[in-house]
Order: structure tokens, then C-alpha cells, then sequence
């Protein structure tokens, strides 16, 4: 009787306990991870390289007939994506220069008679797709011109400063434009309806969005779901900030990646000023956000420096890392031709095209990424993963390998020759270094004589 007892009572108190623990399907719903990014990339995005076509320097015309000349060579260039600058009218009311800037919005629903007609974009943009590549534009939602008709018909829809007068963005020299106010739920509606308009009357591919930060997020996320409805789209942010990815953008701006490259090639950093970068790329940032390592663009170029002074002696390391790290990477037109001058942002000032070898490194990089699956962009791509070596402040190294092979990319960031081994890490194999196409065999007693400012990346 007394065994029978206790059964009984053992069998209450584990029912009881059993029914305070909740099911372990429960428990896996409620905690499974879920991924951060959840915009879905267009498929052609996965291994993309982004080209920034500044029309008004682009030819000597500077238009867009005379730019779709110039596409069979950008496709054979290997360019994926065409971002082609504001293609807008620009506002004369406190214009800066003669030109203006094309940042300085008129019209949203207008094509700049500077570069041609509504038609002559249609075409350039059909001819790039009849190529493989895609186009986004430049979109200039945080301002416009002072002259923009919107002013007149919606004041209503822009801030205004301290003492009630429009208001260009506060601590910057952007006197020519004026902003707007988007806590105005039409102003929202016109502004999603116009680049609504370019993708589906012109074909556009998507936007780099200037100056994204300054905008409200949800904004954006209105605008990616709303374009996504018409068609696939890419989208680039001028923003350094992880939430942008969630629901509105792609890709944004690498500027940390950027800012220490520049000091490594001026002798204010070393190769190891990169790791809390790309500790924080991994540990901070979701996989799947495209971040541009970008080695030049319209702002550096014309307000810095020429890409080849602005990183020195790092700047084909700077290029390279741009290609074969995380990221996305962009070209800005003129650096094939190994540009040294910087642009004229006010007026016309066409590139110097010249034939140089960069160009051909440019292209074998390209090449190198779009058939190596673990340099694709994203999680579509692998991840960096750090190969110890014997000089890791002036040395960096790291491997990027999927199922199908990948890269182990050594780079001597410094302005000495080093000698180095690698301690630690994903390194012994086979190997052929992709640019001397010499065979390799990696292991711990490998030596790597590596001179000054060069790199070696090895391929398997």
C-alpha cells in the first residue's frame, strides 16, 4: 500500500513538473534565429560590381548618347551595375558655378537638357540591358532646388530655420538647396510616386539614395516595398549604419573601411588598424548586408583628392582589398584610366581617358570575383576568416573559401619589405597566386618574401 502510494505521488509530481516546462517545439519557435536582412536581393546583384558614371564628365559631350557609346566597353570591363549621378534639371536660384550641381533638384520628373532627352536615357538604358548590366539612379530625396516648383505648391512640405525661412541642410555649404519635411505624409507619397515613375517608364533598376541617413527609415521601407512590386530593385544608401539593411537597402557606404585605407597609405595606420573593422563587420553587422568598399567616388574625388593621391602608396592594396574582402566595390569612371585629376564638381571638366594598367587589374579582379563564389557579395559570398602571420601590424591576412575553393589574400600594407610565416589559421594547401599564375604549396614552414606595398593572392 505504501509502495503503491509513493508511486502514485512520484507519477503527480513529474506530470506536474512536466506540465510547467513548455514544449520543445515551443521553445525553438520562440528562439530560432531569424535573419536580420529582409529585403531580398535581385539574383544579379549577388556577384554585381558597381561602376559610378558621372555624365557631365564622363565624354567630352557629356551626354547620355554619348556615355551608351561607351557601354560595350564598360561590359567588357565587366561593370555589373551603372550608377549613373542625378540626371535631373538643376536649379538656377543660387546656383553654385555655371552648371550647378546635380544634387540641386529642379524637377523630379525631368531629364537635365545638359545630357540629352527623356528618350536619349531610355535608350542608354535599354542598350545597358541588352549588355547584362543594370542601372540605378541618383535620387535626391532630403532636398531640392530652391527653384523646384514644389516650393510655390507645397511650402508646407520643407523645413524651415529659426527664424521661418527655408532651410538648406544646417552645417554644411549646400546653399543651393533647400530641405525637406517628410513628417508630411503626401510629401511621402509624391516622393515614392516619382521614383516609382523611373522604374517603370524608363526601365531603372533601382537608387543610390543621397544623403539616406538624413531621411526617416521607414520612409525607405515604404519605398523598397513599393518598388519591389514593380520589379526587382537594388538599392544603395549613402549611409554607414546597420538598420538600413533590414528593410530598405542593400548596400551603403564602407566610410570606416574607407577612412582607415586612406590613413594606412598617409603613415597614420597600420595593417592591423583594419582588424576592428572587420571584427565589427562580423560580430556587428548582418552577413548579408553589402557594405561598399569603395576606393573612390564623385564627393572624394572632387572635395579630397584623386584616388591615387588620396590612398598613395596603398592604392592598388586599397583596390584589391576592395575586391577580395567583404564588401561590395565600386569603380568611379576615370580610375581605369588611372585618373590623377580631380573633377570639376560646377562645371564641365571631362575625364582624361588614357590606356594604363590598372585597368587591366581592375578587370582580372572583377574576373576573380565574379567565378570565385566565396568573393560573392553578402551571404551569397563567405566570410573573412583571419590566417595569423608574423607581422600582423604591417601584414594582413586572411581566408575566404566556400565548397567550391576561394582565396587566401596576403597583403603587405607597409612601406618595408617583410618576411613573414603564417601561425595560425586556415592556410596549408595548394595553391596557384592568381596574377604570376605560380603554383604554391603553403604550410607551416612557408616563407613569404613580401615587398613593400604588394600583395599575393592565392587561389584554390
Amino acid at each position: 500500500m505504501i509502495r503503491l502510494f509513493a508511486t502514485s505521488l512520484t507519477a503527480l509530481v513529474l506530470a506536474a513538473c512536466a506540465s510547467t516546462q513548455p514544449p520543445v517545439a515551443d521553445i525553438s519557435s520562440r528562439w530560432a534565429p531569424q535573419p536580420y536582412v529582409q529585403v531580398d536581393h535581385p539574383d544579379w546583384a549577388d556577384d554585381a560590381v558597381l561602376y559610378q558614371l558621372n555624365t557631365r564628365q564622363f565624354t567630352e559631350e557629356g551626354t547620355f548618347a554619348a556615355a551608351e557609346l561607351e557601354l560595350d566597353r564598360l561590359a567588357d570591363l565587366g561593370v555589373d551595375i551603372i550608377w549613373l549621378m542625378p540626371i535631373h534639371p538643376i536649379g538656377e536660384m543660387n546656383r553654385k558655378g555655371s552648371l550647378g550641381s546635380p544634387y540641386s533638384v529642379r524637377d523630379y520628373y525631368g531629364v537635365n537638357p545638359e545630357f540629352g532627352t527623356l528618350e536619349d536615357l531610355k535608350s542608354f538604358v535599354d542598350a545597358a540591358h541588352e549588355r547584362g548590366m543594370h542601372v540605378i539612379l541618383d535620387w535626391v530625396a532630403n532636398h531640392t532646388a530652391w527653384d523646384n516648383p514644389l516650393v510655390e505648391q507645397h511650402p508646407d512640405w520643407y523645413e524651415r530655420d529659426w527664424d521661418g525661412d527655408f532651410m538648406p541642410t544646417r552645417w554644411w555649404d549646400w546653399s543651393d538647396i533647400i530641405d525637406l519635411d517628410y513628417s508630411h505624409p503626401e510629401l511621402r507619397e509624391y516622393m515614392a510616386g516619382a521614383m516609382r515613375y523611373w522604374v517603370e517608364e524608363v526601365g531603372i533598376d533601382g537608387y543610390r539614395a543621397d544623403v539616406a541617413g538624413y531621411i526617416p527609415l521607414d520612409f525607405w521601407e515604404e519605398v523598397r516595398a513599393e518598388l519591389d512590386s514593380v520589379k526587382p530593385v537594388f538599392m544603395l544608401g549613402e549611409f554607414d549604419q546597420r538598420d538600413i539593411h533590414r528593410r530598405a537597402f542593400d548596400a551603403s557606404y564602407a566610410w570606416e573601411w574607407k577612412n582607415i585605407m586612406h590613413a594606412i597609405g598617409k603613415g597614420e595606420a597600420k595593417a592591423n588598424a583594419l582588424f576592428g573593422y572587420y571584427s565589427g563587420n562580423e560580430s556587428v553587422w548582418p552577413h548579408d548586408a553589402y557594405r561598399m568598399t569603395y576606393t573612390a567616388n564623385h564627393d572624394q574625388n572632387s572635395w579630397d583628392a584623386a584616388a591615387p593621391d588620396f590612398y598613395g602608396p596603398a592604392y592598388e592594396s586599397a583596390i584589391v582589398l576592395s575586391f577580395v574582402g567583404e564588401g561590395i566595390p565600386l569603380i568611379y569612371n576615370g580610375q581605369e584610366a588611372f585618373n590623377e585629376k580631380q573633377l570639376e564638381f560646377f562645371e564641365k571638366d571631362p575625364i582624361q581617358w588614357r590606356d594604363h594598367p590598372i585597368e587591366n587589374l581592375f578587370r582580372a579582379l572583377i574576373e576573380l570575383k565574379t567565378e570565385t563564389t566565396a568573393l560573392h557579395n553578402g551571404a551569397a559570398g563567405a566570410r573573412m576568416v583571419p590566417v595569423v602571420n608574423t607581422a600582423p601590424e604591417d601584414v594582413l591576412s586572411f581566408s575566404r573559401m566556400d565548397e567550391n575553393g576561394g582565396v587566401l589574400a596576403v597583403m603587405n600594407l607597409s612601406p618595408r619589405d617583410q618576411v613573414v610565416q603564417f601561425t595560425d589559421g586556415p592556410y596549408a594547401g595548394q595553391y596557384t597566386e592568381y596574377f604570376s599564375g605560380e603554383r604554391a604549396v603553403l604550410d607551416a614552414e612557408t616563407e613569404l618574401d613580401l615587398p613593400a606595398w604588394s600583395y599575393r593572392i592565392y587561389v584554390r
